[in-house]
């Protein structure tokens, strides 16, 4: 009778699955290290923190300022401390002085204001996405040579071609009216780059192709599928849009004589300039510059829900 040898224990255990594991070795040396795999570093949080602090207290100091010199007479501005309530608050009433001086003149420059913000932006945000979704989906012979162009566009600034638009604006009869600012703020460069990158990033060929293949025509194409598509794309240039031509000062200083044609910046200028005769119009400038920020406020708070989408798209699959 034979007796088969017995095997040592430890050559019949089997090893540890996670000892052939990459991912459990890499949890073991963040253990090792003192981390784990849903752990943050402390000092690293704290510094993010801290930056964020500084940035927000960047934005949010002066609109606080503002806040506070809106509600101040002339005397109490400079007698009191500049970020801190005067005793008598009187916020609304030198809101009411601020519609009612110059027969009511503010009401019309903030209107003013939103028509060449308002339909600036919304046509220019249009013809960037119409310009950047054929740039992208359309191949024509000089269609780099374009783009080029349009690039070159994004890097020269509006100042430098305010001049130059007087001139042809004044030739053709167009200085000193509503013309002469609403038709430049039409044309975005840096619109139409965004839109073309975005589109050629995230507008499927196929899907075009098989809405060609049902009929659709090109523009109804672009309506009802490339407009849905860049929303996100298209929120962004409207607001850069919308913030830029609301606080462009020196494009409508050159074009308008007209106090009557004045967007809100130019107006407040006006009263801002009166100041060293007038001491009033302090009361008037401060509770102005308030007033002038709610409507861009109001805009960035209804559509950022769309501009913070269209960052995180993509992200989650």
């Amino acid at each position: 009778m034979t007796t088969t040898p017995q095997t040592p224990t430890a050559q019949l255990s089997t090893p540890h699955p996670a000892s052939h594991d990459p991912a459990a070795g890499a949890r073991r040396s963040r253990a090792r290290a003192g981390g784990s795999p849903g752990a943050t570093n402390p000092a690293r949080q704290v510094l993010v923190t801290g930056i964020l602090v500084v940035v927000a207290l960047y934005f949010l100091v002066p609109v606080y300022w503002v806040i506070v010199a809106a509600s101040k007479s002339s005397s109490d501005l400079f007698a009191t401390p500049g970020f801190l309530f005067s005793g008598q608050v009187q916020l609304w009433q030198n809101i009411q002085q601020v519609f009612t001086a110059g027969d009511g003149i503010f009401g019309r420059w903030l209107l003013n204001s939103v028509l060449y913000a308002g339909v600036g932006a919304l046509i220019a945000t249009y013809l960037a996405a119409a310009g950047g979704y054929a740039l992208a989906k359309y191949a024509f012979r000089g269609r780099d040579t374009i783009f080029g162009v349009i690039l070159g566009g994004v890097l020269v600034p509006g100042t430098a071609t305010a001049l130059p638009l007087f001139l042809l604006f004044s030739s053709l009869g167009l200085a000193n009216t509503y013309w002469a600012v609403l038709l430049p703020s039409l044309v975005s460069p840096f619109g139409l780059f965004l839109c073309q990158v975005y589109a050629r990033t995230t507008i499927d060929d196929g899907l075009l192709e098989a809405a060609r293949l049902d009929g659709a025509g090109e523009l109804r194409i672009f309506h009802t599928v490339g407009l849905r598509i860049l929303t996100p794309a298209l929120v962004t240039v409207f607001l850069f849009q919308l913030v830029g031509i609301w606080n462009n000062y020196f494009l409508p200083l050159v074009m308008l004589s007209d106090e009557k044609l004045y967007p809100v910046t130019l107006g407040l200028q006006n009263w801002n300039s009166q100041v060293s005769r007038l001491p009033e119009f302090y009361e008037l400038t401060t509770a102005g510059v308030l007033v002038s920020i709610i409507p861009l406020a109001i805009a960035m708070i209804i559509l950022q829900r769309f501009w913070r989408g269209g960052l995180t798209e993509g992200s989650i699959k």
